[in-house]
């Protein structure tokens, strides 16, 4: 059976089987399955125990036509990051856990009631090569929810189809000149006038494989 034969609370029920379930939730795991290393192995992190823990949401709006995934785009006045497209979320502030993280952030940026959003499970945790360790939190969104993005982190809020990010053939491999010099190779995923690239098109890639892939099976065990 595959994720495009069910529909409605069996398709829930189905991803949320290939995730890791938030009740297992370990904050010892400090080694991430994913990472922008993984496709630039010649890079290593300096210090893995100086990864800074945050999460985001991975938010799958259940449209009667379709799913789709909520992304945002960063404000061009942010220091970092400025204008990229990712999920929303941030830094986890001291003893808050990943689903606690990634659910006030979405309510901080983009007005995203908590009480709207379904947690499904995690992923494993992903490695930036700006030194963050970053909790995917999937949950399922009610089509009723509304969005006010905050400007002074968020210049749009947006979703994609699910079925295009969940497309093997839409993930993109490029590379670009590194500030520090060799190429850094990442994924991408552009969609319409939307360049979704790197450690957001990485976490991306790490659902798709959690849904699809032998791999997957290994979260729930």
């Amino acid at each position: 059976m595959s994720l495009g034969d069910l529909k409605g609370s069996e398709r829930r029920a189905w991803i949320a089987s290939r995730l890791h379930p938030i009740e297992r939730y370990d904050p010892s795991l400090a080694n991430p399955r994913k990472s922008d290393y993984d496709l630039n192995p010649g890079l290593k992190v300096d210090n893995p125990h100086a990864l800074r823990p945050a999460a985001v949401l991975v938010g799958l709006v259940e449209h009667d036509d379709g799913m789709t995934v909520l992304l945002t785009r960063r404000a061009d006045t942010l220091r970092s990051h400025t204008g990229q497209i990712a999920f929303p979320g941030g830094r986890c502030d001291p003893g808050e856990l990943p689903w606690q993280t990634a659910l006030r952030e979405a309510q901080e940026e983009v007005g995203l009631d908590p009480a709207r959003v379904a947690l499904a499970g995690l992923l494993h945790g992903y490695q930036t090569v700006t030194g963050f360790h970053v909790t995917p939190v999937v949950g399922f969104i009610d089509p009723k929810a509304t969005f006010t993005p905050s400007p002074e982190e968020v210049a749009d809020v947006f979703e994609t189809p699910f079925d295009f990010l969940m497309d093997p053939a839409n993930h993109q491999r490029q590379s670009r000149e590194a500030p520090t010099g060799g190429r850094r190779h990442f994924y991408a995923m552009p969609w319409n006038d939307r360049y979704i690239w790197g450690a957001t098109a990485g976490m991306l890639r790490s659902l798709y494989e959690a849904l699809h892939d032998d791999a997957g099976q290994a979260l729930s065990e």
